[in-house]
């Protein structure tokens, strides 16, 4: 049942989320609004997650030093992952209009590389968190799931951008989500069976949430003309508030 239950959620904060992407193929105006705000919400979600479900957890089944030298080494580690692939995760869909032929393909295959990591890291949090507690783990799922509707709607519009196919777009995508699934029940399988701490994964993914949020959307959200910028700066704290809202429900084991 445990593993069931991980199975679930793994596919609410993953598969699941590709819904707001198909469902918005054919409309553009109401896609860019998705992501518009959207995106501010998720980071919401993603910052309240990580310092009030994710860190917690990490700092209860652990020594807070250990916590935040965990929680730093995933911001700076996924820092240098992004300067290394050289894809950057919200942005690049401003720009999908300026490149074509090759370099079209060579986006094409970085937005995939980097999504698939992106939700690979995502299932290694889920199952870590439901290692801990149920609800760290629906916590965790909530804001994943907040946080990817708006991402693979972005994914989607970069990719119709750059020329693939709406049905390869699909499918690409689907197979990108299954690696959150494969991650999640991984990680807690292999939890479950060692019975090992998972207090590092969990500030390494807070370290992870909080990077997305404060290094890439925050500021962009300051970039944005004021009257935009202050909307999708109360979408940000409209995430918060939900997902704070939602982890104080969920039960906790300890």
């Amino acid at each position: 049942m445990d593993y069931l239950v991980v199975l679930f959620w793994a596919l609410v904060g993953s598969v699941l989320s590709l819904v707001g992407g198909i469902a918005l193929l054919g409309h553009t105006t109401v896609r860019n609004i998705a992501i518009r705000y959207g995106v501010p919400f998720g980071a919401g979600a993603l910052l309240a997650a990580a310092f009030l479900g994710v860190f917690p957890e990490a700092v209860e089944d652990g020594s807070i030093h250990s916590a935040v030298v965990y929680a730093l080494g995933g911001f700076l580690g996924f820092f240098v992952l992004e300067r290394l692939l050289g894809w950057f995760h919200h942005h690049e869909h401003h720009h999908h209009d300026k490149a074509h032929g090759a370099k079209n393909k060579t986006h094409q295959w970085l937005v995939i590389i980097g999504d698939t990591l992106h939700n690979a890291i995502d299932g290694v949090a889920l199952g870590a968190a439901f290692l801990v507690s149920p609800a760290a783990g629906i916590g965790t799922a909530i804001a994943v799931a907040a946080h990817e509707i708006p991402q693979e709607i972005g994914d989607f519009s970069i990719l119709l951008g750059k020329g693939m196919k709406p049905a390869r777009v699909v499918w690409v995508n689907i197979l990108s989500a299954l690696a959150t699934v494969v991650t999640a029940l991984a990680t807690f399988a292999i939890g479950d069976a060692s019975g090992f701490n998972p207090a590092p994964l969990l500030a390494i993914a807070a370290g992870f949430f909080i990077y997305i949020a404060a290094s890439d959307i925050i500021p962009d959200i300051h970039e944005k003309p004021r009257a935009e910028g202050n909307v999708q700066a109360a979408m940000l704290l409209v995430g918060v508030v939900v997902l704070a809202w939602v982890i104080s429900l969920t039960p906790h084991a300890h």
